[in-house]
């Protein structure tokens, strides 16, 4: 095939003055992102050595160099490493080091965070000089850009998983992963070439660059990218920049509603806004709903690409809470502890199949190939299918809290907490009891002071069988969450003071 330079190419040939990507700094059209991908993909292949395989960091906020530099990778047969801006020094220096990555390229916004890093070749992003070596070289309108032919299967981007149960892992995405995550993405949105994306959510996330970022690009339409969320910022870009489309995480469309200014907000422009990353509130789906916006829902992680089940538009105000149907071109299983595959309505983990799943992690002797071992990618998540086709969430295998035998789902509890006037956010974690083995226990951002254990624990009085009604709550300021909004598990667990690992 031909790598995935040869979108840019062919969208720089049909319509080389349309604009591909647009930010704070400016706008380049598509015949300007082909010059700049030429450059890199030069620059890189001849100054910096890199060969098919090698591994390129980068690190800093969303930013056109970024995607100028995926593309220019996967023409080189090299890959990309898009790494968090918000870990800590040692952090990064140990997925550097996991990834074994020879080159990191910097953006001016985590330049302290990138001086901090030792061991590897560092540059900065931003043309230099004509003889600086410490800077990415300037554009070279005289390098065109003609995409090279790879293999289906060479690996494009490295995306370490956000780590909400334990050591992040680098999942392996390849060129062809991409394309079919893009094409199912198509399905999802109807993507054209007349659509306007904003994108706010960060590029070193398959959420940020994989669910629209990229899949507009295939299309030939326009992004924006947003260097990083900010709701007032986001408000007003929409009102602006008349996207069509966006993608908001649920922890952004709740900074986006508690805006004074979320009412009489100008969303006209938006035909839908896609959402996930986590079990999705039905408050932060109706309040969108309620404004005219149509909410599509995705599931997917990291290793699927993420787009493997989903809804459509037309969908949309009619299956509220589902995560969707199987994707176009993905297959789905829901299997029970036995490998067996369950009846309708019945929760079993969701087992996905197809061309854009990750082909591993990178180490897999380190990092535990199972859940990859029989062509089937074993999310570690619980659903159930009705007749009608649609896929209902019900929470990780590892949230699973076992109470004297029975399962009780966490997000269930969620559920019931969810729009309580007394919360302004909680979650569930499983507590280690020596009579039941594990009892529920709820993490709770009170509204005020004044809030007592004893209101909180009356929340599930009369709507939850009595096996399932938490047990405690511990008080926090704040619930502990990734880059993306998820609740790091493994520290809610902390907090109350047991469960699985």
């Amino acid at each position: 095939m031909r790598s995935l330079a040869g979108w840019i190419e062919r969208h720089a040939a049909f319509a080389p003055a349309r604009i591909a990507i647009e930010s704070p700094a400016g706008a380049l059209d598509y015949a300007a992102f082909a010059a700049r991908i030429a450059t890199l993909a030069h620059w890189l292949e001849h100054h910096e050595r890199i060969a098919p395989g090698d591994r390129v960091a980068w690190l800093g906020h969303n930013s056109s160099e970024q995607l100028a530099l995926l593309f220019a990778c996967a023409d080189l047969g090299a890959m990309l490493l898009p790494l968090n801006w918000r870990l800590s020094p040692p952090e990064l220096e140990a997925v550097l080091h996991d990834a074994g990555a020879g080159l990191l390229v910097v953006d001016a916004s985590c330049a302290a965070l990138g001086a901090e890093l030792a061991g590897l070749r560092r540059v900065m992003a931003g043309a230099g000089g004509a003889d600086d070596p410490d800077h990415l070289p300037a554009t070279d309108p005289g390098l065109r850009l003609v995409a090279r032919e790879v293999a289906a299967e060479t690996p494009l981007l490295l995306v370490y998983t956000s780590g909400t149960t334990g050591r992040p892992k680098g999942a392996v995405l390849s060129q062809q992963a991409l394309l079919f995550n893009a094409l199912n993405a198509v399905h999802m949105h109807d993507l054209t070439a007349s659509d306007r994306v904003l994108n706010v959510l960060p590029l070193f996330h398959v959420g940020g660059i994989n669910i629209q970022t990229l899949p507009t690009l295939y299309c030939g339409g326009s992004v924006y990218l947003e260097p990083r969320f900010d709701p007032a910022q986001t408000l007003d870009l929409i009102a602006r920049w008349r996207p069509s489309l966006t993608v908001l995480v649920p922890a952004v469309i709740k900074a986006l509603v508690e805006l004074p200014g979320w009412v009489s907000a100008d969303l006209g422009s938006l035909r839908a806004v896609a959402t996930g990353s986590t079990d999705v509130p039905v408050g932060a789906i109706t309040a969108l709903h309620e404004r005219g916006v149509a909410v599509i829902q995705i599931y997917g992680s990291t290793e699927t690409g993420p787009v493997a089940v989903y809804q459509r538009i037309e969908d949309a105000f009619d299956t509220v809470g589902s995560i969707g149907r199987v994707g176009l071109h993905t297959e789905v299983r829901l299997v029970d502890t036995a490998g067996a595959a369950v009846g309708l309505d019945v929760p079993g983990e969701i087992l996905v199949r197809g061309p854009h799943v990750a082909s591993g992690y990178w180490d897999a002797t380190r990092a535990a190939a199972v859940p990859f071992a029989d062509g089937w990618f074993h999310s570690g998540d619980v659903a159930a299918q009705d007749a009608r086709g649609l896929l209902w969430f019900k929470d990780r295998i590892k949230h699973v809290i076992i109470s004297g035998g029975e399962n009780i789902y966490p997000a269930e509890i969620e559920r019931v907490l969810e729009g309580s006037p007394l919360l302004r956010e909680a979650a569930v974690a499983g507590r280690t009891d020596p009579r039941w083995g594990e009892v529920p226990v709820i993490v709770a951002v009170p509204a005020d002071p004044s809030v007592t254990r004893e209101a909180v624990l009356g929340l599930c009085d009369g709507v939850l069988a009595r096996y399932k009604r938490p047990r405690d709550v511990v008080f926090v300021d704040a619930l502990p969450r990734t880059a993306l909004g998820k609740v790091e598990v493994a520290r809610l667990r902390e907090l109350v003071g047991g469960g699985k690992s």
